[in-house]
């Protein structure tokens, strides 16, 4: 579970652990974020040579045929929202103005994101208190 500053709470909906049920999109912004792990971080970044945040979320999503905004903010702002998210949707933290860090929610509690500089993608648990303090909502851009 993971509560927001604004009692939002994030309840995901789990795949099977074989990712049966998933649309082919979902699956090929997993695999490909999941291929992302340990590329560095690099402001600005969008490209297996460096990512930031919101442009692994770019990068991942445009190899499953979707556009997404380029910033964090500009993601939460023009997403669909989710109420419970799947495998493949989008995380959001920041302050109640702005979305300042997106993630992609892996399923299991886990999320793959850029962590910031001299750091490279990780996948992180969501229970530990940074990431539920800061949590702001999720959006579900993929069928």
């Amino acid at each position: 579970m993971l509560a927001g500053c604004a009692s939002r709470e994030l309840t995901p909906i789990e795949a099977p652990p074989n990712r049966a049920g998933l649309s082919m999109e979902r699956a090929l912004i997993l695999s490909h974020a999941q291929q992302a792990i340990g590329t560095p971080y690099r402001f600005g970044g969008n490209t297996p040579d460096g990512l930031d945040c919101s442009g692994l979320v770019e990068m991942t999503y445009r190899a499953a045929g979707i556009r997404v905004p380029r910033t964090a903010d500009e993601q939460f702002r023009a997403l669909p929202r989710a109420k419970a998210p799947r495998p493949g949707d989008l995380l959001f933290f920041g302050d109640r103005r702005k979305a300042t860090h997106v993630g992609i929610y892996r399923g299991n509690g886990q999320m793959i994101h850029a962590p910031g500089n001299g750091r490279a993608v990780v996948s992180v648990p969501l229970e530990i208190d940074y990431w539920q303090a800061r949590f702001l909502g999720a959006a579900s851009p993929a069928p």
